[in-house]
Parts: structure tokens; C-alpha cells; sequence
């Protein structure tokens, strides 16, 4: 039995507003706790795992995790593994308890992914740019062998500057990979600045329409119009998405919020305690 992907067991949007919420404060905690950084990285995709692995967009069962039909989500942008392992124990992929060892010593959590170490951890990720290819090859993969499943990749903005994304973005269309998805976290922050400042990205959209792909602009936090679009996988026009989510670094903490020093910087006791209370969380 896998899990559903019929909206009706979906949770009410407040409902997935508040798993959000409470997923940041938890974050948080960990960053403190773990001594690891890339904490505004991994606040600005929480929306996105929760439409994903709450709105029923995925064909996941958490206690057959390498189950061949299952729906393949791959986080590229490996330095956000913080949000990764948290859904992951929240959907009951491996205990909760866990996830006090992340970044310990001798801990299958790692500060970046590794495959074969948890359960629904898909790749290794740490060098950006990779992604994209890998989920390339599962989604043809899964045509050659007619098993069905779609894959997600999440994405970067920042990781957009590499030749190897664009690479996979001009074979996805002609291979017809109308079961890929690549998602990019845009948060307009990389490590040493404003994206847009250090590449021309924009017009994003339009870049990957170009490729052929089915482009989707988008709020990154609006966690509706996300279940609404990923749900819709394939959509019809036999060619991969993007979608392109605007999104702000450090989300849901307002001293955090759109300021890169939170890329590398990590929060002390006071930071976590008033961060929580913005949160409202305990």
C-alpha cells in the first residue's frame, strides 16, 4: 500500500501551514544543535517538501521506501538536508530520534545526503549541478523498464550556473521525459551573493521553455498552487517541467529572512528562543 495521491485526503491549507511552520522551528533547533550551516537554504524549500510529501503529489510508501513504482524526489541542492531529513522522519521513513544525531560523528545524517544511508534518501549530493542528470537517467529508466513513477529534482538557483544543468535540460525534451520535474528552489541568494548579480539568469521561465520544457513561475511559499501544479505530473504536453519557485532565503524568521550571512552562518541559544517564538512553536 503506498500512499495516497487523491486530494481527498488532503490536509486543509492551514493544516500544511502549520506542518511548515513547525518544520522551520525544528530546523532551526538542528542548525543550533548540530553546529551546521546552510540554515536559510534549507528554510527557504520547506513549503516545497510539504506540498510534495503532504499533498498527496507523491506515489511514496515510507515502509517500502525502494519500492519500484515509488515517485523518485531527489535533493539536488544537497547543503538543504536539514529539510530533507526532517520530512523524511515526519513521514515515518526512519525514527525521529534520529535526527539528534544529525551532523554527529558516525551519523547516517550527514550535513549533505548520502544514497544507501536512510531510507528515502534517493542521491548523494554535495557538489552541485548533478541532479538534474540523475534524475534524468531514473526517468528514463523507468520508461525502458515501463515502471511508472515521476521524479522530482530540487534545485537551486545558484546550482542553474552549471554547464551539467543544462546539459540534461536539452536532453529531458528530447528523450520526451514528460515524467521529470525539476524544481528550483529560487531564493535569489547563493554563497557569495545575489544570483542574478553572479549569472544572467533571468528570464528563468522563459530559458527552460526555450530547452522544451513546460515552464511554471510560481510563489514557492504558496503551498496550494504547488500541490496544484506538481500534482499534475505528466501535464499533458509530453515534455519535463520546471518549476520555477520564488522564494525567500531564511523563511519564516524575520531577522532571517532574504540576508545570506544565514548561508553560512549558525544560530546561537537566543537566536534559536526568539526565532521559535516568531514561530510560534515550542
Amino acid at each position: 500500500m503506498t500512499e495516497t495521491n487523491s486530494h481527498s485526503k488532503l490536509k486543509t491549507n492551514k493544516d500544511l501551514m502549520d506542518i511548515s511552520r513547525k518544520m522551520r522551528g525544528e530546523i532551526v533547533e538542528m542548525s543550533h544543535t548540530a553546529d551546521a550551516m546552510h540554515l536559510g537554504s534549507s528554510l527557504s524549500c520547506v513549503d516545497i517538501f510539504v506540498a510534495l510529501y503532504y499533498g498527496g503529489c507523491l506515489n511514496i510508501d515510507p515502509k517500502n521506501a525502494s519500492l519500484p513504482t515509488r515517485d523518485r524526489v531527489l535533493l539536488s541542492k544537497g547543503h538543504a538536508s536539514m529539510t530533507l531529513y526532517k520530512i523524511l522522519a515526519e513521514k515515518g521513513f526512519f525514527p525521529k530520534s534520529l535526527l539528534k544525531t544529525f551532523n554527529k560523528s558516525g551519523s547516517h545524517l550527514t550535513e549533505h545526503p548520502n544514497l544507501g544511508a536512510l531510507p528515502g534518501v534517493e542521491m548523494t549530493a554535495g557538489s552541485l549541478g548533478h541532479g538534474l542528470s540523475v534524475g534524468l537517467g531514473m526517468a528514463l529508466a523507468g520508461r525502458i523498464r515501463s515502471v511508472p513513477y515521476n521524479v522530482f529534482v530540487i534545485m537551486s538557483d545558484g546550482e542553474c550556473n552549471e554547464g551539467s544543468v543544462w546539459e540534461a535540460a536539452m536532453l529531458a525534451p528530447a528523450q520526451k521525459a514528460d515524467n521529470l520535474v525539476a524544481i528550483i528552489d529560487f531564493n535569489r541568494w547563493q554563497a557569495t551573493g545575489r544570483s542574478e548579480k553572479i549569472m544572467a539568469l533571468n528570464p528563468l521561465k522563459e530559458k527552460w521553455e526555450s530547452f522544451g520544457w513546460s515552464a511554471y513561475d510560481i510563489d514557492g511559499h504558496d503551498i496550494g498552487s504547488l500541490i496544484k501544479i506538481l500534482s499534475a505530473v505528466p501535464d499533458g504536453s509530453g515534455k519535463p517541467m520546471a518549476i520555477i519557485a520564488h522564494t525567500i532565503k531564511g523563511k519564516g524568521v524575520s531577522f532571517m529572512e532574504d540576508d545570506n550571512n544565514w548561508h553560512y552562518r549558525i544560530p546561537n541559544a537566543e537566536e534559536v528562543k526568539k526565532a521559535k517564538g516568531e514561530l510560534k512553536v515550542p
